[in-house]
């Protein structure tokens, strides 16, 4: 008794070496993929900023928010102009649950969750981002060491 083998058809062959070469394309490119805020580059203390680094068509009335991890706190400095910082625990005082409060015009650092605000307004220290780019600075340090140990991180971001 003979065996016998089939000639490989080529065509066949090459449309099987091809998909095979494509799925392995497609799982390294998977694998080495950087998406979301890990394509940033944020320090390990900055969770999340907004507007992201390099936005354009930012509105003029944009909010400026930077979300630090748990146990840090920081100041924004906003093209140059170092922004005064309100504990928002202080603001609330003696407020009873869910008495409306007014927050000041300036950033507003909430310690539940270590985020900085700021909000553009007529009677903040900044009305409006003109058109253009703008150059943001947070300094930021753990509640246990003070600023002396603080750390900075610069974006910018351009208003249309």
């Amino acid at each position: 008794m003979r065996i016998q083998f089939r000639r490989p058809q080529l065509p066949l062959l090459a449309a099987s070496l091809v998909i095979a070469i494509c799925l392995v394309a497609i799982g390294v490119g998977v694998s080495v993929a950087v998406t979301g805020t890990g394509r940033e580059g944020l320090p390990d203390a900055i969770e999340q900023i907004d507007p992201t680094r390099s936005a354009s068509q930012v509105p003029s009335q944009t909010q400026v928010f930077v979300d630090l991890q748990v146990g840090f706190t920081g100041v924004l400095i906003i093209d140059g102009l170092e922004l005064e910082t309100i504990n928002l625990d202080e603001v609330r005082g003696n407020a009873k649950p869910g008495q409306e409060i007014t927050l000041p015009p300036t950033t507003i650092f909430e310690p539940g969750n270590a985020t900085l605000t700021f909000d553009p307004s007529p009677e903040s220290t900044i009305s409006e981002f003109s058109q253009g780019e703008h150059i943001v600075k947070v300094i930021y340090w753990k509640l246990i060491e003070g600023r002396g140990r603080a750390r900075s991180y610069t974006w910018s971001f351009t208003v249309f």
